[in-house]
């Protein structure tokens, strides 16, 4: 499960991985009794509880609505998908395939990007010319990296997962070679930090995850 962060107009918003949604959700008719379903237009699955509790529940990569839908969701939920990752951070970079948790084909790699400097003057102005330059030739190297290692599985995979700095992933996938990837992109955004081989591994937690937003009585403001 992902950290709970406050959601925009009221609740929360988490993460849950697919294996242990059921229980989770019998967490939640505990708490605040029977549940109604409904889904909208655009997948995501409303659960109504009892006491007025609303959940939303919207899976990683999408599903086919079936009835009993709550039934459906789960399985579609926990259904393995292959899935691409792509982390850019200004000097390391990581690309990687997963088969569900299983990481099958991956990269990592650095580059040398100066730090700031408190010189002024000139020599400011040629040291932010020559950290521009690097921090180009980490994005050149990247998408060279992710063709190498995610292009030949972008007909197999439901979708690319990015993370890092964002602008610098932008940069990457704007390559002309990478369209079939940019276009699989999806959210979420993962979280992360610099991009090793221990932080690619993790991944899964974050873009396998049933993505949550949990609104109960008190969380609404007052008429």
């Amino acid at each position: 499960m992902t950290r709970p962060r406050p959601a925009a107009g009221g609740g929360r918003v988490l993460g849950v991985a697919p294996e242990r949604l059921g229980r989770w959700l019998d967490g939640v008719v505990a708490r605040h009794g029977a549940l109604e379903t409904a889904v909208d237009d655009a997948g995501a699955l409303h659960l109504t509880c009892a006491d007025g509790t609303a959940v939303t529940l919207r899976a990683p990569f999408g599903w086919t609505p079936v009835r009993p839908l709550l039934t459906s969701f789960t399985a579609a939920a926990r259904q393995p998908r292959r899935a691409a990752v792509l982390l850019v951070r200004r000097g390391r970079w990581a690309a990687g395939v997963f088969d569900g948790t299983g990481l099958v084909v991956s990269k990592v790699d650095t580059r040398l990007v100066q730090g700031r400097t408190a010189a002024g003057g000139w020599s400011q102005q040629r040291f932010a010319r020559r950290r521009a330059a690097q921090a180009d030739a980490v994005v050149g190297a990247a998408a060279d990296t992710a063709a190498r290692v995610l292009l030949p599985h972008a007909g197999q995979v439901a979708a690319l997962f990015t993370g890092g700095d964002r602008p610098m992933v932008d940069d990457v996938l704007a390559d002309p070679r990478l369209r079939p990837l940019a276009a699989l992109r999806r959210e979420p955004v993962l979280e992360v930090g610099e991009p090793t081989r221990a932080v690619l591994e993790t991944t899964p937690t974050q873009f396998r995850a049933v993505r949550v937003h949990i609104t109960e009585p008190a969380d609404r403001p007052a008429p």
